[in-house]
């Protein structure tokens, strides 16, 4: 996944790695150690509730983004 994320973003290794272990550290990625490789996995639940919070900040309180175009972002 990290060879994978390297290619796609364009960055080199060691900045990808910083930010994975930022994301880590915020308990946003998880990370599992395989044999000599580490594996880095989204952290589902903290992003849900990541996105419930910006969401509600967002969109319902602040009204600074519309359903809609959040929707068509995604979609």
């Amino acid at each position: 996944m990290v060879r994978e994320l390297q290619g796609e973003l364009e960055i080199p290794n060691s900045t990808l790695s910083h930010h994975l272990d930022k994301l880590k550290n915020e308990g946003l990625v998880k990370v599992q150690r395989e044999s000599t490789f580490l594996r880095h996995t989204a952290n589902t639940e903290a992003l849900q509730e990541l996105l419930q919070f910006l969401y509600s900040e967002c969109c319902t309180r602040n009204k600074a983004l519309k359903l809609e175009d959040i929707a068509q972002a995604c979609g």
